[in-house]
């Protein structure tokens, strides 16, 4: 998004390939909004979009009547109510399994392991959705299965971005991920993340789980990376704000 004065002898206006150039424009207004600019000026909005003020008062007008634009009090702008209405939309136009279960099949068969997506119910962790790889030694899972919360990687994840959240988890919060070696099961290994939905609200973590002896430090790295990358796009597709787990991909990597 250009972020250019926009010149007075030839205007700035974005590039409109195969579309309506006046919707791109209205779709740039609205993109200049964000979470910490959430009220703007006709100023700065002509600044970061590049357009002319003439130009943006005329979309303006099309965008309060449909409800994406609002004008304040002190004469600034801000985002409406339709996109609400729209989100809602969204996220009732697929199922919560439509967005994690081909991302647990690609995990399961990247990594060799079993992947699973659990969610929390009172005081225990909820297998939800779980794929097995296709080798003889692995964790066996069941979906609807039941674990206390106070053990395994995931179950720290839960307890860590949960609504409640534990201050001794601190150092979960700050990295992102959490594992486990034989917390539930001595002879098992899991790696976990979590996954949020449109309002920052933990969803659910999703887990890869194996015998302990494969969960090498070098392959608790891959599996962190191969899971924080799986919740991005999870965050992404449920319409939360995935740059915090983008972050944490990076520091692993």
């Amino acid at each position: 998004m250009s972020k250019q004065t926009p010149s007075e002898d030839e205007p700035s206006t974005p590039t409109a390939e195969g579309g309506v150039a006046a919707v791109d424009r209205a779709f740039a207004i609205l993109e200049a909004f964000d979470v910490g600019s959430n009220s703007l000026p006709l100023a700065e909005i002509a600044r970061r979009t590049g357009l002319y003020k003439s130009t943006i008062l005329r979309l303006m007008s099309s965008l309060e009547r449909a409800g994406f634009i609002r004008r304040l009090g002190d004469g600034q702008y801000a985002v409406g109510p339709e996109p609400l209405r729209l989100a809602q939309v969204y996220q009732t136009s697929f199922r919560l399994r439509d967005v994690i279960y081909p991302l647990l099949e690609s995990l399961s068969d990247t990594s060799g392991e079993t992947s699973s997506f659990y969610v929390r119910e009172n005081d225990s962790r909820v297998v939800l959705f779980r794929v097995e790889p296709k080798r003889a030694v692995r964790v066996s899972l069941h979906e609807g299965a039941r674990f206390p919360l106070n053990a395994g990687a995931s179950g720290k994840v839960l307890r860590a971005f949960g609504a409640l959240s534990e201050p001794t988890l601190g150092a979960i919060r700050e990295q992102f991920w959490a594992s486990s070696f034989g917390e539930r099961d001595p002879e098992t290994a899991s790696v976990s993340v979590p996954v949020f939905n449109a309002a920052y609200e933990l969803t659910g973590a999703l887990t890869l789980s194996g015998p302990a002896e494969r969960f090498s430090q070098e392959k608790v790295a891959t599996a962190c990376g191969l899971l924080l990358d799986a919740a991005a796009r999870a965050t992404v597709a449920l319409g939360g704000d995935n740059r915090e787990l983008l972050k944490a991909a990076e520091r692993i990597t």
